[in-house]
């Protein structure tokens, strides 16, 4: 099922999507809600944020093709033995079709196209084998990072935490495999980046459950799985779009 959360004139609501329309729903879409009889025609609809999360976890190098690229910032030179996990700020998110705007005096910013998984239900202290049991949906991410402030400062808050430096969408996906997800990133149209979930170092699974050991993960807080590859630089005027297959495609235009 495919889940939206969308703008219709001046009233923001939920949404199940089907075809090219949304239907309207009324109540918690991580509990009870009902379907309304109003459709609407997705073209007529302003795609939000599909998530409003307490909290954003996610994960540094958890492909081993991004290793080579993290020496700079971690000193290390293989994949981390547990999951290395970092915060974002829910004032980081923006969706589909937002604006991702460049801090000034931030330098070199990347994108870094990421698999997200959505918490359904409150998760404390679960092992890999019952994780999947507490996500909801999957949805399409980006974790853009200023690099120069990555490696300098002692901690990543303003790195990756920034105003607009965690898109998320198009929107909720439940019922996926995510032992199996392709992704893609696109830069001005260019593929830059490829690579399935099952190449993680540390499982989605394995995310989830180690988190939870330390903190409660509640309804819609995101885990942010890493990212594969090398990343670039983005300038204003560019668009990084982020694809995963089943999912969609999260597109968003770069402003200074």
């Amino acid at each position: 099922m495919i889940f939206a959360r969308f703008r219709h004139r001046d009233r923001v609501s939920w949404g199940i999507v089907q075809d090219n329309d949304v239907q309207a729903i009324e109540g918690d879409i991580y509990g009870d809600y009902k379907k309304l009889s109003e459709k609407i025609p997705l073209a007529d609809v302003q795609l939000l944020a599909p998530a409003q999360p307490r909290k954003i976890v996610a994960a540094a190098v958890n492909y081993q093709s991004h290793v080579v690229q993290s020496r700079r910032v971690l000193k290390q030179d293989e994949a981390p033995k547990t999951p290395e996990l970092f915060l974002k700020p829910s004032t980081a998110i923006i969706g589909p079709g937002d604006p991702i705007i460049l801090p000034k005096d931030a330098g070199q910013v990347d994108y870094e196209g990421e698999v997200v998984a959505v918490i359904g239900r409150v998760c404390r202290n679960v092992s890999p084998e019952q994780a999947l049991d507490y996500i909801f949906a999957y949805t399409c991410g980006n974790d853009v990072s200023a690099r120069e402030w990555q490696r300098k400062d002692i901690q990543w808050w303003r790195a990756k935490g920034s105003d607009t430096f965690a898109p998320v969408g198009p929107w909720l996906v439940t019922g996926l495999d995510p032992t199996n997800l392709d992704l893609r990133t696109l830069l001005n149209g260019e593929e830059v980046q490829t690579t399935n979930t099952k190449m993680l170092v540390h499982s989605i699974a394995k995310l989830v459950s180690f988190t939870s050991s330390v903190m409660t993960l509640e309804p819609g807080d995101l885990i942010y799985t890493g990212t594969p590859g090398q990343t670039r630089a983005i300038s204003a005027g560019d668009t990084v779009a982020v694809e995963v297959k089943g999912i969609g495609v999260l597109s968003n235009p770069v402003k200074a």
